[in-house]
């Protein structure tokens, strides 16, 4: 830098406003300082700066699975507003399980990082202490409320009741929902299934049990498992909801396999508008949750507690919307 200053007749001062994109520099000035560093091939010492700063420039993503298309969709946008930020995501994969999700938040990878956006799905209120940590953290979906933490979630509730309404407004009273968890109180499987219930409930039809069908991870094979189960059990049909796209497109698989016309005889809406959804036969309809909101606001909300913020803690709860499709005939 003091090369670069010396070649432009500048300030280190200077040179160092240039290279930081400082905007209140003459635009003369600055070219004469980009010429220098072109000449001389600077570059900045980034190791150096984040010893100076205290930050390393990267934060952490910790996803249950990579493999759904969900949360590689969500990376993938997180990655970019990270990138449009000029910060660097270290992705990490907690494959669903509780001790790996503890595991990740006192992880020493913790110290290459400035901060994280943590998607929990095994942790629950009773481990809210562990979720007490001693750098910036933005908790992402329903598992954990309150605490001393930034929380963005989608409306998973009104969202739901949306695909359902969406369903009975096509003409649709007999609705299986696949993807329950049985005993599950606070999640995404128990609160879509709440919405579920609540636009059933506001258009007079009578809740059935038997609709409501249990799965597993939400996988497209437990959407496929689900659809067979419904169709043997003998209950009437006339629509399915999948808790998720990758549920939606495996209940189309198998409902394809069996003959079943959709949506001429069985309606299919699924919930996150994967970019699957818009490429299956028939297109799927689906919510999408606000995937791009939920990664900008859980990233700027980061950042802004790494520059040290020290406002009241945030929830944040991101639009969502219905696109029909072909599988619901709209």
């Amino acid at each position: 830098m003091h090369d670069v200053a010396a070649r432009a007749g500048v300030s280190i001062k200077t040179v160092s406003n240039v290279v930081n994109n400082y905007p209140h520099i003459r635009p003369a000035t600055r070219a004469k300082v980009q010429e220098a560093i072109d000449e001389l091939g600077y570059r900045m010492n980034l190791s150096a700066r984040s010893l100076r700063q205290g930050r390393t420039g990267i934060i952490g993503l910790a996803l249950p699975e990579l493999s759904l298309p969900y949360f590689a969709e969500l990376a993938d946008s997180v990655i970019r507003a990270a990138e449009a930020r000029g910060v660097v995501v270290l992705i990490e994969q907690t494959s669903a399980d509780r001790q790996h999700e503890l595991d990740v938040l006192t992880s020493d990878r913790r110290q290459l990082t400035d901060g994280l956006i943590f998607s929990p799905l095994e942790l629950g209120p009773d481990d809210a202490d562990a979720l007490k940590v001693d750098y910036p953290l933005v908790v992402l979906g329903e598992r954990i409320f309150g605490g001393d933490w930034d929380h963005v979630t989608m409306n998973n509730v009104d969202a739901a009741r949306a695909a359902t309404q969406h369903l009975i407004d096509q003409g649709r009273r007999r609705i299986a929902v696949i993807g329950a968890h049985a005993g599950e109180t606070m999640g995404s499987a128990a609160l879509r299934v709440l919405g579920y219930q609540a636009a059933l409930a506001a258009n007079g039809i009578p809740f059935d049990p038997d609709l409501v069908v249990e799965g597993g991870l939400w996988h497209r094979a437990t959407g496929a498992d689900c659809t067979n189960r419904v169709l043997d059990s003998g209950v009437k049909v006339d629509a399915i909801f999948g808790l998720n796209d990758a549920l939606a497109l495996g209940s189309l698989h198998t409902l394809h396999a069996r003959g079943v016309s959709v949506p001429d005889e069985i309606a299919v809406i699924g919930f996150d508008d994967i970019e699957d959804a818009a490429y299956a036969s028939p297109t799927l309809s689906s919510i999408s949750p606000g995937r791009e909101q939920i990664a900008t606001m859980a990233v700027d909300l980061l950042l802004a507690r790494i520059a040290g913020e020290d406002k009241p803690y945030r929830r944040v709860i991101t639009d969502f919307s219905v696109v029909p499709r072909e599988s619901t005939a709209a």
